[in-house]
């Protein structure tokens, strides 16, 4: 299986995963990100994973930032409608088709 297909696999395991686990969340609460918030920080674990995950997804623009303004825009996209789940694949499949080489 060639590179630039699995990491597409990834973006879409990426998407679908997360908002598996968010989308009844959000029906029930809406968009409520006080809450949100709230929740994701009200124990130790959900706060190590919740400044885990933000940590991340500003290491990886800042990545995406240098690695040139025609990757950083998706890829900023991604991160702030998903996460860094759709975001890091992304970015790695943008690499590997510029790349040409996807083997």
């Amino acid at each position: 299986m060639r590179l630039k297909t699995v990491y597409l696999i990834l973006c879409a395991l990426g998407v679908l995963l997360p908002y598996w686990q968010f989308a009844p969340w959000l029906w029930e609460h809406g968009l409520d990100l006080p809450l949100l918030f709230r929740q994701l920080f009200e124990s130790r674990v959900g706060a190590f994973f919740g400044v885990d995950v933000f940590v991340s997804a500003a290491a990886l623009l800042v990545f995406a930032w240098r690695e040139g303004r025609r990757a950083f825009w998706p890829v900023a996209l991604a991160v702030a409608a998903v996460g860094v789940s759709l975001g890091l694949p992304l970015l790695l499949y943008l690499r590997e088709r510029k790349s040409g080489r996807g083997v």
